[in-house]
């Protein structure tokens, strides 16, 4: 389905409305055109391309706009760009970018686009997300990145003023879907390399999204106005938002009753009495996110987890069941794939330990750590470090439990967020409590994170995992890659799969247009609007 979308679609140039706020029949529109969003850790960056996390990339949304965005579906429609076509190779897409001005009133041109994809790439620049633009196949992606070739190569041109030219070194199916990623938005040449460091700060930032940033207090609150610059400012309603960091999500939900927010997760196991108490606030929707505990392989790992035995018994032994049903009660499924079931076009293999039962797996689990040399006279003992959340705790604390009944001695390590993904980055860790969510909406945003040459901050490495991978490039059909490379992670293991996310939360009533149906839980507050009570 994508290939066909990238090929007839992209081949007949289309140009699809994009999405606006749009007041149903009858609707009247609130005076106060607000929107509180609930966020649990500090936004570590506003710059596009180094933004590495979900909660970054729901405030960069606002603020920046790429080549092409998604509509309440999750499917692509324009953004930046009104139209697009794909040469008769596959290799080469060319953008052509509407009439658009930055919140500065300069015009958005393609040489933005290009600054920003090369910045993204240079070594300089240290994004933690450069491998986005090897991912997406752009030419001498990788050579740039390894320092071999200057990013002036990259293979990413402007024609003119509104014309993009992207070449890619072999076909990429997935590309269209890759531009509503940060990694890839355009940013202001004149303004970042005017301020530096500084050019995301208020006052500063320059962007060509819907809202233009007032105030960001790190790690409290993020504040935003209606960009009257932006390109369709006439339809978009909200005026002004506010993102505000609320560390425990019980707090979070008390602010929320207390009408300071719009939006909040529901904390683990409250949406069977919310939803009762609350029927028009308490949503459950596809959130294509997979929550794992990550394990350390690399050489600053524990020798334990090189054992291919003793992370199956720890595979095993997470009782999943319990988790989603006992511990989150909110539509959220047991996971044994990495790629989140909602995404598009995603066929799972078989897997034996998923038909068996809890009791069994935990049987074969105490059998895998014996014939790995772990008993009573030798306990198994690792440490388990998370991010600062009541939810991760208390799946940490039955973890815990799960594991004590194998023999397995698991302390927890409970840190903050910033602390959390730095000890990731460096390998300063045993197991880690990790989620990883689509970059796009096809399977390979979740299996190219294991690759060797991927973000896989447990540095798992398997030939056959990436040669899967490289042939999917290609394929006429990758789904049979993609089967392949997870029977690969269900045989060894890199991580201990637990859920895949459901978006439980507590959205204000008031608030419409919010695109639940969207499994990537992408959303624009363009988009959205208050109506009166």
């Amino acid at each position: 389905m994508t290939k066909l979308f990238l090929t007839t679609a992209l081949a007949a140039c289309i140009a699809l409305p994009a999405l606006a706020a749009e007041p149903a029949e009858g609707e009247k529109l609130a005076d106060r055109q607000t929107y509180d969003f609930w966020l649990l850790d500090a936004v570590k960056t506003l710059d596009p391309q180094k933004n590495t996390d979900r909660p970054g990339a729901d405030v960069i949304n606002q603020l920046f706009e790429g080549l092409a965005i998604e509509d309440a579906r999750g499917a692509m429609i324009p953004g930046a760009a009104e139209s697009w076509t794909l040469s008769d190779d596959r290799k080469t897409h060319t953008f052509k970018l509407r009439e658009a001005r930055w919140s500065n009133g300069d015009p958005v041109t393609a040489n933005d686009f290009v600054f920003a994809w090369r910045r993204l790439v240079d070594p300089k620049t240290a994004s933690e997300y450069a491998w986005y633009a090897e991912l997406a196949n752009i030419a001498n992606a990788s050579e740039i990145i390894k320092g071999e070739k200057p990013a002036t190569e990259l293979g990413v041109r402007a024609v003119d003023d509104r014309t993009l030219e992207v070449t890619l070194t072999q076909p990429t199916p997935y590309f269209l879907k890759m531009q509503s990623n940060t990694a890839l938005f355009p940013v202001p040449q004149k303004v970042v390399e005017a301020e530096g460091d500084n050019w995301t700060r208020p006052g500063k930032l320059v962007g060509n999204g819907a809202y233009v940033l007032t105030g960001h207090d790190l790690g409290v609150q993020v504040t935003m106005k209606k960009n009257d610059n932006y390109r369709d400012a006439a339809s978009t309603i909200l005026t002004d938002l506010k993102f505000t960091t609320v560390n425990d999500v019980n707090a979070g939900l008390t602010r929320y009753l207390a009408g300071e927010l719009d939006y909040v997760e529901i904390p683990a196991g409250q949406y069977p009495r919310l939803e009762k108490e609350y029927p028009d606030a308490a949503t459950v929707s596809p959130n294509a996110c997979t929550y794992a505990y990550i394990m350390n392989l690399s050489d600053k790992g524990p020798e334990a987890l090189k054992d291919k035995r003793v992370r199956q018994a720890l595979m095993l032994g997470m009782q999943r069941d319990i988790v989603v049903n006992n511990i989150l009660q909110g539509g959220q499924k047991p996971a044994w794939t990495w790629t989140h079931w909602a995404i598009e076009g995603f066929v799972a293999p078989d897997n034996p330990w998923e038909k068996m039962t809890q009791e069994n797996r935990t049987a074969r689990a105490k059998e895998l750590l014996a014939e790995a040399g772990y008993g009573p006279d030798k306990p198994l003992t690792l440490t388990l470090q998370y991010n600062t959340s009541e939810d991760h705790k208390k799946i940490a604390v039955a973890a815990q439990q799960f594991y004590k009944q194998l023999g397995v001695d698991l302390t927890l390590n409970n840190v903050e967020w910033k602390v959390h993904t730095d000890r990731m980055q460096n390998q300063d860790f045993d197991i880690a409590r990790y989620a990883w969510c689509a970059d796009y909406n096809e399977p390979s945003t979740f299996l190219d994170y294991f690759r060797s040459t991927g973000k896989n901050e447990g540095r798992f490495v398997n030939a056959d995992y990436d040669a899967a991978l490289d042939h999917s490039k290609t394929a006429e059909d990758p789904s049979g890659d993609y089967r392949k490379a997870e029977a690969i992670l269900a045989d060894e293991i890199p991580a201990v799969f637990v859920y895949h996310y459901a978006s439980v939360a507590m959205r204000n009533p008031a608030v419409k247009g919010v695109p639940l149906e969207n499994p990537m839980n992408t959303w624009y507050a363009k988009d959205l609007y208050r109506i009166a009570p």
